[in-house]
This record gives C-alpha cells, sequence and structure tokens, in this order.
C-alpha cells in the first residue's frame, strides 16, 4: 500500500484506534475535536491536517516515522518497547539480542 495515499491515512488511524480499543467518539473527543472528526477521517470524507497527524501520533505514542511505516503493525508497542530498551546495560542489550535471534530461529525452523 502506498503511504503518500489518502487511503493509507485512513486505514492507519483506524488501525490504531482498534488497536487500543478506543472508538471514534472517544479518540475525537480526546483530541479536542467534535464528536463526528475521527468518523469523516474514517469514512473518506476529509484527512487530518499535518498539526493534527502529529496530535494523533502523540496520541498513539508513536513517531511521525512509525505512523508511516506500514511493515509496523503494532507502532505503539514497538514505539514503547525501544524506550525500555535505552534504559538497559550493554550487556542486558546483548542477552536480549541473543533472545530474540534465537526466537526468530526457532520460529523461522517450524
Amino acid at each position: 500500500m502506498d503511504v503518500m495515499d489518502d487511503n493509507y491515512i485512513r486505514k492507519r488511524i483506524t488501525q490504531l484506534r482498534l488497536d487500543k480499543n478506543i472508538s471514534e467518539y472517544k479518540l475525537s473527543y480526546d483530541l479536542g475535536q467534535s464528536k463526528g472528526y475521527i468518523q469523516s477521517i474514517s469514512s473518506g470524507r476529509a484527512l487530518p491536517s499535518l498539526s493534527m497527524l502529529f496530535k494523533i501520533c502523540e496520541y498513539f505514542e508513536i513517531s511521525i516515522s512509525e505512523f508511516f511505516t506500514p511493515q509496523i503493525e503494532h507502532p505503539g508497542l514497538l514505539h514503547q518497547l525501544t524506550r525500555e530498551l535505552e534504559l538497559l546495560s550493554e550487556r542486558d542489550l546483548q542477552l536480549l539480542l541473543d533472545l530474540v535471534l534465537r526466537l526468530r530461529q526457532d520460529a523461522s525452523s517450524l
């Protein structure tokens, strides 16, 4: 899917909202917009402004880069994990890397 396509933006916002189990109304309200704001985006009647897109990313605790990376299915989780990893020592990071590589190896052998 083309990330510069209007449909991508709509679908990505919907995906993020559903992943967090947030209604269109609640997201609109939390963003300080009218109750139908997100519904109008989801239905294709509107697109968020650039400043509102940044607010939406902030709301979901993701970067704008993570928003526009379609390969990342759960950007909020990845962002949270990255923040936690930054607090670990080099030794602990190496242990986690070894574990991840082992898990990927086990998954590929199934």
